[in-house]
């Protein structure tokens, strides 16, 4: 890895905003595979892709991007949308990963002196990992590569590889991690660490490993982090296509204890699949768990947004595929159902906002590929805590590919509430990235430019 390690850093300016198209496991029916489209904004579980600075009045965000002549490779792409003029610059060409995996992704973060961070993921251990910070605040001109350590039974070892990144700026506290370490016992398991620099990062804590492992997504709010998560089951192969039921554990103490949403002290590793972080068993249902987001409400209490369905093959048979959001009322889980969409991977985002307003930005309607992951955009809102949900607004319509994995930045500015990319949900194509305001307004950043800085259009 050392030698990768040398020459990954490239600090190139490309000439237009380009997403990567990928696949994953071909399924030999008319859906071609499990998932696959234009997964710039891919997955799920890697977050942040985009942070609001209000001292810089620019929303910072990284993307899977790729060059002009293959949709395939995977670069990782870094820029900035300012708000003062409205323009994008040219994006800056990190690295490129030396895959065609969008696992690979990188996450964002900004540290609280304005540096940028951005964390390039692994999938598995057979790649590495880099983190890199930008050389100045506030800007994307060029990155260093950090040289991160990380604590083993008291001995520092190089942090190089790393999962399923999601990492959080916590104030006064440096970063906050989640990730996932494969055979580490479960074939994916759950981990969280923590660093006061970056650079020097503690040892790394097991929260669960629950048979063959977990998909988990995270958040952190007012000092609180929490982790919500699936299990993968041991008698299935692979157990990650039986995804299911759906645990909930948050730490306010910096990762030294964690609770259940009701105060309970949780003894990780979790290994058990009946244990106290379950907010619900799907299994005893059969079905499967696609986690989407977590986010608080205004005391602090957790809302968790996921999808279920019937299988993890694509196509109308696993349908209904039911948007859900379990909300802690302070005293036990609130489930309710939300929409329906036609794809176990139409991934979008949760919104909290004033005056008990909650939204949701997804690809919940019918795209040109149905029942291919994504879709056309439409944003939901509720004002009754999930109950009710109405759609107020469709985004996109008559796309010639599935949008698809809306993320939304940390710190969300109005004018830039979501951010997307699309693609040919069964062939390899060309993929743009978008972005859209908080009332829907949806903009395509410039595929090629001739000037240093454009407006989306």
């Amino acid at each position: 890895m050392a030698g990768r390690h040398m020459t990954a850093t490239l600090n190139r300016k490309d000439d237009g905003y380009r997403g990567i198209w990928c696949m994953n496991q071909p399924s030999g029916d008319e859906y071609v595979y499990k998932y696959s489209g234009g997964l710039g904004t891919y997955c799920a579980k890697h977050q942040p892709f985009a942070v609001y600075s209000e001292d810089a009045n620019k929303t910072f965000f990284c993307y899977g991007g790729t060059s002009r002549d293959d949709y395939l490779s995977l670069q990782h792409m870094v820029s900035y949308y300012d708000h003062a003029t409205g323009l994008v610059p040219r994006p800056t060409l990190l690295l490129d990963k030396q895959t065609e995996d969008a696992h690979d992704n990188p996450v964002i973060a900004l540290d609280e002196d304005g540096y940028v961070w951005i964390f390039s993921t692994a999938h598995g251990t057979s790649r590495p990992s880099y983190i890199h910070r930008s050389s100045q605040p506030y800007d994307i001109e060029r990155f260093e590569r950090v040289p991160a350590t990380r604590m083993e039974s008291g001995v520092r070892v190089p942090f190089e590889n790393f999962s399923y990144m999601q990492v959080w700026t916590l104030p006064g506290n440096g970063f906050g991690a989640f990730l996932t370490h494969y055979n580490d016992p479960a074939i994916r398991t759950s981990f969280f660490i923590r660093s006061s620099d970056g650079v020097n990062w503690s040892e790394w804590q097991r929260l669960a490993a629950i048979e063959q492992g977990h998909y988990q997504i995270s958040a952190a709010h007012g000092g609180v982090v929490a982790s919500a998560f699936n299990f993968h089951p041991a008698d299935k192969t692979p157990g990650l296509n039986w995804r299911t039921n759906l645990y909930y554990m948050q730490s306010a103490d910096l990762g030294q204890t964690w609770q259940s949403a009701s105060g309970e002290t949780l003894t990780c590793p979790l290994t058990a699949v009946e244990n106290a972080a379950l907010v619900h068993d799907y299994r005893a249902q059969g079905l499967n768990v696609y986690l989407k987001d977590i986010r608080f409400d205004a005391m602090g209490r957790p809302i968790l947004l996921y999808l279920t369905s019937g299988g993890y093959e694509a196509g109308p048979e696993n349908s209904p595929r039911v948007w859900t959001t379990a909300r802690w009322d302070g005293a036990a889980w609130v489930i309710e159902p939300a929409m329906e969409s036609d794809s176990n991977y139409d991934m979008g985002s949760l919104y909290i906002e004033g005056d008990g307003i909650w939204r949701i930005i997804a690809p919940t309607e019918t795209g040109p590929q149905p029942f291919n992951p994504g879709g056309e955009v439409a944003m939901w809102l509720t004002q009754d805590h999930g109950t009710t949900w109405n759609r107020v607004a469709q985004l996109t319509a008559g796309s010639p590919y599935n949008h698809t994995y809306v993320r939304r930045p940390v710190n969300a500015h109005p004018d830039l509430y979501g951010l997307w990319a699309d693609g040919h949900a069964r062939q390899p194509s060309p993929s743009r990235l978008y972005i859209c305001d908080q009332q829907g307004q949806v903009r395509m950043l410039p595929e090629t430019m001739t000037q240093d800085a454009e407006r989306p259009a």
